[in-house]
């Protein structure tokens, strides 16, 4: 029982400590799951903040799973490719981004940070918007939803639409 006391004291004081967004000079590192139709992947994403409530940085998907149409290719009945086989360009995408970090505007929990934002990308420009919680001052989780504002191609075949769709990104954030 007095293990049990002071584990909980312990976590209760590291709990108080966290911070989801500190202004200028926060940095935040996240790795995570990235979803997408068609396709699971790997996301990466560094944020670095430039005042109270905005920040920049880079984020990078990669579809590591994805399906078996995209994986070979399709061929009809007389040969011809129907859908391209996905390579390394259509799988993988770097986004520059700008944050507007919220949390503290709309008075949640400290630990806690809302995040809309854009980005420009080598497949498109588009939107983003994530929330943050930390367990302590440095780990939390995230989630964020990214979505296409425009495209730089008209008629997308299937494996181009490969993080150029709307997609969900899970995972954990940490303070550097």
């Amino acid at each position: 029982m007095k293990k049990l006391l002071v584990i909980a004291a312990i976590l209760t004081v590291s709990f108080a400590n966290a911070q989801a967004f500190s202004g200028s000079g926060d940095q935040k590192f996240q790795v995570g799951a990235n979803l997408q139709s068609n396709a699971t992947g790997l996301n990466l994403s560094y944020d670095y903040g430039l005042g109270e409530n905005i920040s920049v940085g880079i984020s990078s998907s990669y579809a590591l799973g994805i399906s078996n149409q995209l994986q070979n290719g399709v061929k009809d009945e007389f040969g011809i490719k129907r859908i391209d086989k996905a390579g390394f360009d259509d799988r993988f995408d770097l986004k520059a981004r700008f944050n507007a970090n919220i949390g503290n505007v709309l008075k949640i929990d400290e630990k806690f940070d809302i995040y809309p934002g854009l980005s420009f990308s080598m497949k498109n420009f588009g939107g983003h918007v994530g929330a943050r919680y930390f367990f302590t001052s440095g780990f939390g989780v995230y989630t964020e939803a990214q979505f296409p504002i425009a495209t730089y191609k008209n008629n997308l075949t299937p494996a181009q639409k490969l993080n150029n769709q709307f997609s969900v990104n899970l995972g954990a954030t940490f303070n550097l």
